[in-house]
């Protein structure tokens, strides 16, 4: 597999940041980072050993130069202000926000004053993280990952892939990007012909019913956007997937290693372990608003062939040699 490289979008702003440094935040030899994330530990055991190791290629190696605690909110949402003040009170010297713009805001609202690196799949600017892409914003800047604006290009993937097959797609309703998501499929449905159904799902019982009801519309394909909850819910879209031998796509590849047929999107753990390198920037003494947001340059076609066989599909060698990485 290609190593995924990432830049930083050019522009580096000056001016008096809102940021204390990072000696200040907290009295002690060892400063303290707080991650909160919208997942859970287990879901995201790749993701934190990647921003961990940003981290310590930045110097500053868990357990040893630098303590990390962590509040998850297993993926409800609505914990994450709660969180982000505990983690402020602690204090901490510094707030990794990771899952989701929700972690990222519930940060910002917590404080104005401890740095915040936020990792997000949506639109920081539409999420109100940040005002542009080309500076941080106070005390918060940050890694984009762009996933959440890359649904027609899936969708025209599946396309070329299954050129006759309506395709069924999956919506978090409860997403902060869910609308923009909407308004993707419905644009990639004009300019492709294509036949959709739209259906939300915002918890496993409704992602049973969904699959259960593309499989009654004999729908051909189905997609399930971007979307943390989908992210950690992998194992059992595929699963489904593979009941009602639908082909499916997500937007991480863990999506395909866990028995999926297909997924495209930015490489997450990279992003992640740019993001600790962000981090061990600002703890290093870097502020936030001189630090552009990073955007990944290359996205990744993962295709599961094992998956493929099993479900009796033959995809054209002209569509595999797209393929950044095919799992056999």
């Amino acid at each position: 597999m290609k190593r995924r490289t990432f830049i930083s979008l050019l522009g580096v702003a000056f001016g008096t940041a809102l940021v204390r440094p990072v000696a200040t935040l907290a009295q002690q030899t060892r400063p303290v980072v707080g991650y909160l994330g919208s997942g859970s530990a287990e879901d995201q055991k790749n993701l934190v050993a990647a921003a961990l190791q940003g981290l310590k290629e930045a110097g500053f190696a868990a357990g040893q130069n630098v303590t990390v605690e962590f509040r998850w909110a297993d993926g409800q949402y609505e914990r994450l202000p709660a969180l982000a003040e505990e983690l402020v009170k602690l204090p901490v010297s510094l707030i990794i926000a990771a899952g989701g713009s929700d972690p990222g805001r519930a940060a910002k609202a917590a404080t104005s004053t401890i740095p915040i690196v936020f990792i997000t799949a949506a639109d920081p600017v539409k999420a109100g993280l940040v005002t542009n892409l080309n500076r941080g914003q106070g005390n918060v800047t940050g890694i984009s990952m762009i996933g959440a604006s890359l649904e027609a290009k899936r969708l025209e993937l599946l396309h070329e892939m299954l050129p006759e097959a309506s395709i069924g797609v999956m919506i978090n309703p409860g997403y902060p990007a869910a609308r923009a998501q909407a308004e993707e499929v419905e644009e990639a449905v004009k300019r492709l012909g294509l036949k959709v159904s739209v259906i939300n799902a915002s918890t496993p019982v409704e992602v049973d019913a969904a699959f259960a009801k593309f499989d009654a519309q004999k729908v051909g394909a189905v997609l399930a956007c971007n979307d943390p909850f989908f992210g950690s819910d992998r194992l059992q879209i595929a699963a489904l997937a593979s009941h009602y031998k639908l082909p499916a796509m997500s937007f991480r590849r863990e999506f395909a290693e866990a028995g999926g047929l297909v997924s495209y999107g930015a490489q997450f753990a990279e992003g992640y372990r740019q993001t600790g390198i962000y981090a061990g920037k600002v703890l290093a003494g870097a502020r936030p608003a001189d630090l552009p947001v990073m955007q990944p340059t290359k996205f990744e076609l993962v295709i599961n062939l094992k998956t493929a066989r099993a479900i009796g599909l033959a995809i054209s060698e002209a569509f595999l040699l797209r393929a950044d990485e095919i799992i056999e």
